[in-house]
């Protein structure tokens, strides 16, 4: 089995935990709140900039040319595709750019970026990229189990529809095998701070989607 079946395998207690969440099941059914979504896609906006240049570092640090190009164009997508998205449900759920301007993160979205600004700046690029990798492969799962469960008509659908997209998962398995082809050649503990990493970054996107749908400020 490959490291990434393995470590796949070794969070299922996580992804199970994530496909049950609320905040999931309330979007497929569309009753989410809007409220939620509005703090969702706000967070998402400031985590996908940060996020843009996390994968502009595993960029510059990639040994191939290949993954050169896939992190290089990943990051571009996370500012093109997705801001375009997001504008289209800022319009939606009644965010202006003012209230968007003046967001801050929330503890979840400021731990989840911090943490992987730490492993571009401090770790090795394979714990790196291990952890860029829960975000594309854990929206893809989400998305391909919410799809075929999504009511119709849906106002989280063009959401939906993104993620279950033929062409993200297509780069998920592209970042995928960037990740196996990285482990294949570590050591045994850089592997083992690989599966650190992928787990951190899986329990930090349950945590986002937890603290969108409780609303979650700063506590003091």
């Amino acid at each position: 089995m490959s490291f990434c079946q393995t470590v796949w395998e070794d969070v299922a207690p996580l992804r199970r935990a994530i496909l049950d969440h609320p905040f999931l099941n309330e979007l497929a059914a569309g009753t989410l709140a809007p409220e939620s979504f509005r703090h969702y896609i706000v967070q998402d906006s400031l985590y996908l900039a940060e996020y843009s240049r996390a994968l502009a570092l595993a960029a510059a640090r990639a040994p191939t040319a290949s993954g050169r190009l896939e992190f290089s164009d990943g990051a571009k997508v996370a500012v093109q595709v997705e801001e375009a998205l997001h504008q289209a449900f800022f319009a939606q759920f009644g965010v202006t750019a003012e209230i968007a301007a003046a967001s801050e993160p929330t503890p979840a979205c400021l731990g989840y970026t911090s943490y992987l600004s730490a492993l571009a700046a401090t770790r090795s690029y394979e714990e790196l990229i291990a952890g860029i990798l829960p975000c594309f492969w854990v929206y893809w799962e989400v998305g391909c189990d919410v799809k075929p469960r999504a009511a119709s008509p849906n106002p989280y659908a063009a959401w939906i529809d993104t993620y279950a997209a033929p062409a993200f998962g297509e780069a998920t398995d592209r970042v995928r095998a960037l990740v196996d082809e990285a482990a294949q050649n570590a050591t045994a503990a850089t592997r083992a701070a690989m599966v650190t990493a992928f787990r951190n970054a899986t329990r930090f996107e349950w945590m986002f989607w937890d603290s969108a749908y409780h609303r979650a400020i700063w506590p003091i």
